[in-house]
């Protein structure tokens, strides 16, 4: 399904530790805006899965184990959207 570029970048930023909307822009606009508008398109997905397991009942054994794979989701997704995983961004660095 495409997306515009608005409805990829329609999320709630301010739960974004970094984020800096300037540099998100120049990626999208620039060499590598394919690439960047497909981890836009993932992220926006993972939050979608975050949020159906939000949605679902849990017993109280499960549920820390729930909350943390929920917190991984949105984690991935943020940094899909910082530009971490890019060319040259700062997760795809030499470990």
């Amino acid at each position: 399904m495409h997306h515009s570029d608005a409805e990829l970048l329609n999320f709630d930023a301010s739960v974004l530790a970094d984020w800096d909307e300037e540099q998100a822009q120049a990626v999208l606009n620039g060499e590598a805006r394919a690439l960047y508008r497909n981890h836009l398109h993932i992220a926006m997905h993972l939050d979608q899965w975050a949020q159906r397991l939000s949605q679902q009942d849990v017993d109280d054994i499960d549920a820390p184990r729930m909350d943390g794979f929920k917190q991984a989701l949105e984690e991935v997704a943020a940094h899909l959207r910082r530009t971490d995983y890019m060319p040259r961004g700062s997760l795809l660095r030499p470990v």
